[in-house]
């Protein structure tokens, strides 16, 4: 698995881009962008899973979703 990664759902870094809002009507003067990362919140965590207690690198979507499961 990637680092980074969550180990459950397999969830990575998405890219995309950051506009400003500070920009004017005319085509010369457009909003400037630059591109930034998305990243997912990770935790390492000993989960119980299977009968046994496994430490992963769990997103915290996740861990409420087993938590709400256990």
């Amino acid at each position: 698995m990637a680092s980074g990664a969550c180990d459950v759902c397999s969830k990575t870094t998405q890219f995309g881009r950051h506009i400003r809002h500070t920009h004017g009507g005319r085509w010369e003067r457009k909003a400037t962008k630059k591109s930034r990362q998305f990243r997912p919140n990770i935790n390492k965590q000993r989960v119980f899973i299977q009968g046994g207690w496994q430490r992963l690198n769990i997103c915290t979507r996740c861990l409420r979703t087993l938590s709400k499961s256990a």
